[in-house]
């Protein structure tokens, strides 16, 4: 009895620098597997595209189509004279919203759907959802050439101002990442979390600034005694709103302007820090439970 008392009073001591060992031997071990990432990410596009007639073009015409539907709409039948070619301001909007929402959908169910591999060998989990969001973002440079097509028949050429688009799309990269990290984690355990994320999505759309400017969130609002401005508070609480509304800035420009602008650095950084705090979290969420999806699935 005193032996298992004493033994219960033991207390154990970890080793504070194990956690950082982890996190590097993960990093080396997921960069020898760059290999199978390179090979599926070259399945995930060729599976999306299997059986289709139109094939890579879809993804062309996919945002092309909206592009007409949405500027039939708010160019003919609620024509706005305050948003100049609203065809282009529409397109740079929409395209990095879907390479977002589709990273999303795919890196949800990329863990259940590579169940198979899972459970037959043995190789860094996190290569499933990585491998889903950079397919994604090869559709996404893809049907950025037909952006930069529109944008140069529309008379709005590329300026020093795009040289914010590198960081603008690691910030997006990043933070979709470890969105798909958690999302993906939590398919395993409950099945129905691709029909919550479809609705949160098509919520998420309308709250973010894809079909009209941020400015039309209107001036200085004053509720409960406290006075604040919509446009900021977006931006604080919707990580999206502010990479659309910098792609926006830097390649059409904004409703003051005739043009590309500068975007506010302080709106990037504020928004890295977001994503960078995101993806941290989302890795340490799936690695908590990465090797429980063998015998979940």
């Amino acid at each position: 009895m005193a032996a298992t008392e004493k033994r219960d009073r033991q207390l154990t001591v970890v080793d504070s620098s194990v956690r950082w060992i982890n996190w590097w031997s993960n990093l080396r071990e997921t960069l020898r597997y760059r290999s199978l990432l390179h090979n599926l990410v070259k399945r995930d596009i060729k599976v999306r595209y299997r059986n289709s007639i139109l094939g890579v073009l879809w993804s062309l015409l996919n945002p092309l189509l909206m592009m007409l539907v949405f500027s039939l709409i708010f160019g003919k039948l609620m024509p706005r004279e305050d948003i100049r070619q609203y065809a282009v301001f529409f397109l740079v909007g929409l395209l990095p919203w879907q390479f977002f929402s589709n990273s999303l959908i795919s890196g949800t169910v990329s863990t259940t759907d590579g169940s198979n591999m899972i459970k037959k060998i043995y190789f860094p989990r996190e290569l499933l959802p990585t491998s889903s969001v950079i397919s994604n973002l090869v559709h996404f440079m893809l049907a950025f050439l037909v952006l930069l097509v529109f944008l140069y028949a529309s008379g709005l050429f590329l300026t020093i101002h795009a040289l914010w688009l590198p960081p603008l799309l690691l910030t997006q990269i990043i933070f979709t990442l470890g969105l798909a990290m958690i999302l993906s984690t939590l398919n395993v355990f409950y099945r129905d979390v691709l029909m919550i994320i479809d609705v949160i999505l098509l919520a998420w759309f309308f709250l973010t600034p894809v079909i009209y400017p941020l400015e039309w969130m209107g001036q200085a609002q004053t509720i409960l005694g406290i006075t604040f401005e919509p446009a900021q508070v977006m931006r604080w609480i919707n990580p999206m709103a502010s990479i659309i509304d910098g792609y926006r800035t830097v390649l059409w420009g904004t409703l003051a302007s005739d043009g590309p602008v500068g975007m506010d650095p302080l709106y990037l950084t504020r928004t890295f820090v977001t994503a960078i705090i995101i993806f941290i979290l989302g890795y340490l969420f799936f690695t908590r439970f990465k090797h429980l999806f063998a015998e979940k699935l």
